[in-house]
């Protein structure tokens, strides 16, 4: 078996020599147990030198974990001759009570409600090559008053006004034009920029980004000049009925400013000379559109990729809007790169099934956030503890790492047994 401690030693100049003999036990313990992951859980598979009282301890450190993700990846994982893209996500762990540092209600898709639970945003490291995503900061989300705010009037904004509130047609008088590229972000586009130009300094020098890729909710502008402001380009999904335009190429009016915005995109009647990509499977068709648009709220013209798929019995017709601010970007890498997003859901899944993620009973604000970073950091573990087995195994998987480990563990125990019972043989033989 790999050594833990041989691994760990990477982060020994970023934490104590007992954080790393504490930490190193308890991925011993997560590896081989079954069950739910709990402190409990794990002192009693730890063995030596990892009682509950340790365990509890490593819970109660502050851990610069951020750190450790960025040195156990570049040491242990990083391929200097890879692609790698940047993508981020929130992922939620549903729980009852009300002590639970974060505790809220959050939206979850599991679900397709809001749950009470905490939440943690999650920036990750996605390589090309490899089609793996690597965890490297995970924060939990805590939302503040202004936050709180915003969400309330989005939600009071969407709902239909009455006959009596209906605004007079044409512009309010007073109105004056607002700068669409003005800098100004949501508290939560505030709150995520803080940690990625965290990361971004981390790892500068070390891996050139060029992209962050985001799922639909940062479909919007305000996202687009966070990525600007961070020297990033935005990948992102839009809303199935964004109001896209084509720029104006026709002649000037001859007075007034020039027009900027063309016709509005028919999703339902898209133009063939646009057309980049056809193909059919079976009774569905798919149509691959790119072209560069215009949205009122975008200070700046879009790449935007339009997958549309028709079933061609029942006509029945479907789309996905892509966008990015990079307009040099090859339609084929947009809607690649967009897809490699949803490897960060694979992350979550495997730090909920294996490593805990659903399982910590922690409640203060140090041991929520090593519960969360633990379970994540886990995931960059299992992957380097199977790379050794990949190339005469490529099958092999979490479940078969954990069997291992557990059959090592019951080997190793049952020698100890073994040893012990056989000392007191001799030590009765010695007396008689």
């Amino acid at each position: 078996m790999v050594d833990i401690v041989a691994l760990l030693q990477c982060t020994r100049p970023h934490v104590t020599a007992t954080t790393v003999r504490q930490l190193s036990c308890i991925i011993v313990a997560m590896v081989a147990m079954t069950g739910r992951v709990t402190m409990l859980g794990l002192s009693r598979w730890a063995g030596k030198g990892g009682s509950y009282r340790t365990v509890q301890r490593f819970f109660a450190t502050v851990i610069p974990w951020a750190m450790l993700f960025w040195v156990f990846f570049r040491q242990q994982v990083y391929c200097p001759g890879e692609i790698y893209l940047l993508v981020g996500d929130e992922v939620v762990a549903t729980k009852a009570g009300k002590r639970t540092y974060g505790l809220d209600r959050f939206f979850a898709s599991l679900y397709g409600k809001p749950v009470p639970g905490v939440a943690f945003f999650t920036l990750a490291l996605v390589s090309v090559q490899a089609r793996h995503s690597f965890p490297m900061r995970v924060e939990p989300v805590v939302r503040s008053d202004a936050e709180r705010a915003a969400s309330k009037a989005k939600a009071a904004a969407k709902k239909p006004r009455a006959l009596c509130e209906k605004r007079r047609p044409g512009r309010p008088q007073g109105s004056k034009n607002k700068p669409k590229a003005d800098g100004t972000c949501t508290p939560e586009l505030r709150r995520i920029a803080g940690w990625l130009d965290a990361l971004l300094q981390l790892i500068a020098g070390v891996i050139p980004l060029t992209s962050v890729v985001l799922d639909g909710h940062f479909g919007n502008h305000h996202a687009l000049q966070m990525a600007r402001q961070s020297h990033l380009h935005l990948i992102a999904k839009l809303r199935y009925d964004a109001a896209l335009y084509v720029p104006y190429t026709g002649p000037y009016a001859g007075r007034g400013p020039h027009r900027k915005y063309g016709a509005k995109v028919d999703y339902n009647d898209l133009p063939t000379q646009y057309l980049k990509e056809t193909t059919v499977e079976g009774p569905i068709q798919t149509c691959i559109y790119q072209m560069q648009l215009l949205h009122k709220e975008f200070p700046q013209p879009l790449h935007v990729v339009i997958i549309a798929k028709t079933n061609l019995r029942t006509q029945a017709h479907a789309h996905v809007v892509l966008c990015s601010s990079d307009l040099d970007l090859a339609y084929a890498l947009l809607i690649d790169y967009y897809g490699l997003r949803f490897q960060i859901e694979c992350n979550f899944r495997d730090a909920k099934q294996y490593w805990g993620l659903e399982d910590f009973m922690n409640v203060t604000p140090t041991g929520v956030t090593n519960a969360a970073n633990l379970s994540l950091f886990m995931v960059n573990g299992a992957y380097r503890l199977r790379a050794d087995v990949h190339p005469r195994d490529p099958d092999y998987s979490v479940l078969d790492l954990k069997a291992d480990w557990r059959g090592s563990k019951y080997v190793e125990e049952t020698r100890a047994r073994s040893q012990l019972s056989g000392r007191h043989v001799k030590r009765e033989e010695g007396q008689s």
